[in-house]
């Protein structure tokens, strides 16, 4: 088993291998570590690149096509076979030599991750930077996991985090509340940022629209996973309580003699009973299915994180 596994997901990054390479071996020439890069279904040669690169230490993941960066990153934890996982981006910005540093404190202070904070980024001020700031504001609000920079993928985690992360769709952006779902002690320290040298960035504005549709996802599974009644019954009783006054009143209205038929607010009325009714059947729909994920597949609703052991005078720790 090697140390640390270096994990770099890549798409049309031909350039850009070869120099990345080179500054992972001077980077970690005193740490036993393995490279795996998933070439998430690139164009341009990045395959054949990485193969020419390809030694005892380097190896190449190649995806039928391009599934997107989350599925690529969950198929190279899937292959790292380290004591601790790192990830890296492939396109340069993130810098190797900060990896060191990362993976000591994660040992020495005996953190389960430890996310880096781009404190000085190379990125353009009103498509990126903003842009950044007011999601990662957002996101710290709503998940209470309070990370600065929740966009940097340089990242080293414990290898029994890293693979229960279960990353699908487009959830690395919220890599630290998954790990936070599992009870992992998180910390972030600054690392270096550096300008895209060759190639093109695959982010954009557009992606908005995802990361608060994933963020709704994430607010959900952090609050709420274990407790679905919480959510969806508070809603429905709420929305039935409106009903019952606003029938009540329009009661009190017919029986004084008022026309009450195609008024607004009966529609309402009917709808917040109903739509209470539903909420709160729903509630109790996702309770089953909660309790049907994890007793199928055996699943704890908790993880053990350590177990202190004294034997034979002895403190055991049992991971």
């Amino acid at each position: 088993m090697r140390d640390l596994s270096v994990v770099i997901t890549v798409l049309n990054e031909k350039d850009n291998i070869e120099p990345l390479i080179g500054s992972i071996r001077h980077a970690l020439a005193a740490i036993d570590y393995e490279v795996i890069f998933v070439d998430d279904g690139s164009t341009d040669g990045t395959q054949k690149e990485i193969i020419r690169q390809v030694d005892h230490r380097t190896k190449l993941v190649e995806l039928r096509k391009n599934y997107g960066q989350s599925t690529a990153m969950m198929a190279g934890i899937d292959h790292a076979s380290g004591r601790y996982i790192a990830l890296l981006d492939g396109d340069l910005q993130n810098d190797p030599s900060d990896i060191p540093f990362m993976l000591q404190k994660l040992k020495d202070e005996d953190w389960d991750v430890v996310a880096g904070e781009r404190v000085n980024r190379e990125d353009g001020m009103l498509l990126r930077k903003i842009p950044s700031s007011i999601a990662n504001a957002i996101i710290r609000s709503s998940t209470g996991v309070h990370i600065r920079d929740y966009g940097c993928t340089l990242k080293v985690f414990k290898s029994e985090i890293a693979h229960e992360l279960g990353l699908y769709g487009e959830l690395h952006r919220f890599i630290p509340v998954l790990a936070a779902l599992q009870g992992a002690k998180i910390t972030q320290v600054p690392v270096k940022h550096h300008q895209r040298i060759f190639g093109k960035s695959k982010y954009g504005i557009n992606r908005t629209f995802k990361v608060i549709a994933d963020l709704v996802l994430m607010v959900f599974l952090r609050r709420y996973l274990q407790k679905p009644m919480h959510l969806f019954g508070g809603i429905g009783f709420v929305a039935i309580l409106i009903g019952l006054f606003i029938n009540l009143y329009l009661l009190g209205l017919k029986i004084g003699g008022h026309d009450i038929w195609g008024k607004p607010i009966l529609i309402l009325g009917v709808i917040m009973l109903l739509g209470g009714v539903q909420l709160i059947t729903i509630g109790i729909l996702a309770e089953i299915n909660m309790r049907t994920y994890f007793e199928s597949q055996h699943k704890k609703t908790y993880q053990v994180r350590k177990i202190y052991m004294n034997d034979q005078k002895e403190t055991v720790e049992l991971y």
